[in-house]
């Protein structure tokens, strides 16, 4: 099993992408999430990987973040889900955005992305909130994974909330200054979030 892969990216052209380690070129198909993070061709990158054996294929997945792939391996054990609608779900939404859509049961924002469907929506809730663990601090992660910051945590609730994932991520950066907690974090964000909207 190919677990990490690290060398130059030679090209890179969603899903698709191609890295060149030692000589040996791996292709591979990222989500749009983790192709933000990439580099320019000729850069150095590291990547995890997922491969998928199928009778007629072998298929390399890779993710910029390990909690990235963790979501994509719980995803590929709902029933119905395969790597292409996985692929298509982390391209869709962040790792923060489908752990708080299925923390908060909305089946709504995961419709939004092409290819999901209601009742395939509703599933995805219902199977993956199973995995869910709750940390210390009241933050829900995958099961495997590593804790939420308090950063993340905030940004996830906000979402939860109703608000969009850049604005959420913009009113906790600016909170981060003064408060250090989850809850005061949220608090000082929505502070902030209620006077952009006045």
């Amino acid at each position: 099993m190919i677990g990490r892969l690290t060398g130059k990216l030679v090209y890179k052209q969603p899903p698709r992408l191609l890295i060149d380690v030692e000589g040996v070129g791996y292709e591979l198909e990222a989500p749009m999430t983790a192709f933000y993070d990439l580099p320019e061709p000729g850069g150095e990158v590291s990547l995890y990987t997922h491969m998928v054996v199928r009778d007629d294929a072998h298929l390399l997945f890779g993710f910029s973040v390990l909690r990235q792939r963790d979501l994509f391996r719980s995803l590929l054990k709902v029933s119905g889900v395969g790597p292409r609608v996985a692929l298509a779900i982390l391209s869709g939404l962040t790792a923060d955005e489908l752990v708080a859509c299925v923390t908060a049961g909305d089946a709504a924002s995961l419709t939004r992305v092409p290819g999901i469907g209601r009742k395939t929506a509703e599933r995805l809730i219902v199977d993956l909130r199973d995995r869910l663990d709750v940390t210390g601090d009241g933050g829900p992660v995958l099961a495997g994974t590593s804790p939420l910051t308090p950063e993340q945590d905030a940004v996830s609730a906000l979402i939860a909330l109703g608000y969009r994932h850049i604005d959420a991520t913009r009113a906790v950066r600016d909170a981060a200054t003064e408060e250090s907690g989850v809850e005061g974090l949220i608090r000082a964000a929505l502070k902030s979030l209620a006077g952009n909207r006045a």
